[in-house]
């Protein structure tokens, strides 16, 4: 049996095809392009799947574009994740279990199933979201921060005299404003990602596994001064185990 995982995110569609022996992943900036030519691109050669399972924080209109994709190219519904109260040994604590983004959910599955320690999911995508999860299964919360696109573009658009032009980011003595901007935006965001880890810490009280994934995971993975396991699919892993639910 063949399943097509998708994760649909603000700016970039990631997805898997699994199966016995297979686990052939893609990634694609959405950009500005139509979602069903993007998916036609991307998908249009792809076997009809047995099943397909997404999770999304894309826009309604997005997601009901890749839905009727779907249904056309394949003749079936694919299933959406919703976040849960309670789902493959994690409970949400979250004051309304729903609107917890649907990645965040999948990737704590996925952190869930790789370990039985307390851990922390640091997801650097054009949101940065560190969520703590309890060695009993429970997700205690998270905090949600702006990711290095955002970051960078805040900046220009709040600025007369920044541009958003390519720079160099290692160090923050830069002698240009294009330096500035990069070193400034990856080092702060590293910063700020270290406090909100010690904060959970605190919370937490035990030693945690921490697991970077996300679009720009490889770029502060090796900035922090702590060990971290970046899994870039991990949201993808999550999806899987809750397709043998399903």
């Amino acid at each position: 049996m063949s399943q097509l995982l998708a994760d649909l995110g603000n700016s970039r569609l990631k997805w898997v095809v699994s199966g016995p022996q297979q686990w052939d992943l893609g990634s694609l900036l959405r950009g500005a392009q139509e979602t069903g030519a993007l998916l036609d691109e991307v998908w249009g050669a792809i076997p009809r799947p047995d099943k397909v399972v997404i999770s999304s924080v894309a826009s309604p209109e997005t997601l009901e574009a890749l839905r009727q994709w779907v249904a056309h190219h394949w003749a079936q519904i694919p299933h959406v994740v919703v976040s849960q109260p309670e789902q493959l040994g994690v409970r949400s604590r979250y004051t309304q279990p729903a609107a917890l983004g649907s990645d965040r959910w999948a990737a704590l599955i996925a952190a869930r199933g790789l370990t039985s320690s307390p851990a922390c999911i640091v997801d650097c995508g054009t949101a940065l979201t560190v969520d703590a999860l309890g060695a009993d299964g429970v997700f205690l919360g998270g905090a949600i921060f702006p990711g290095l696109g955002l970051l960078r573009a805040s900046l220009v658009r709040g600025t007369a005299a920044i541009g958003m032009m390519p720079g160099d980011d290692t160090s923050v003595q830069a002698r240009s404003p294009a330096d500035g901007v990069a070193a400034g935006t990856l080092i702060g965001l590293v910063g700020a990602i270290e406090r909100l880890l010690d904060e959970q810490q605190k919370r937490l009280g035990q030693r945690m596994v921490v697991f970077l994934t996300g679009g720009d995971a490889p770029l502060l993975t090796p900035r922090l001064n702590r060990a971290a396991v970046e899994i870039p699919d991990l949201v993808l892993k999550g999806l899987a185990r809750i397709a043998k639910t399903l």
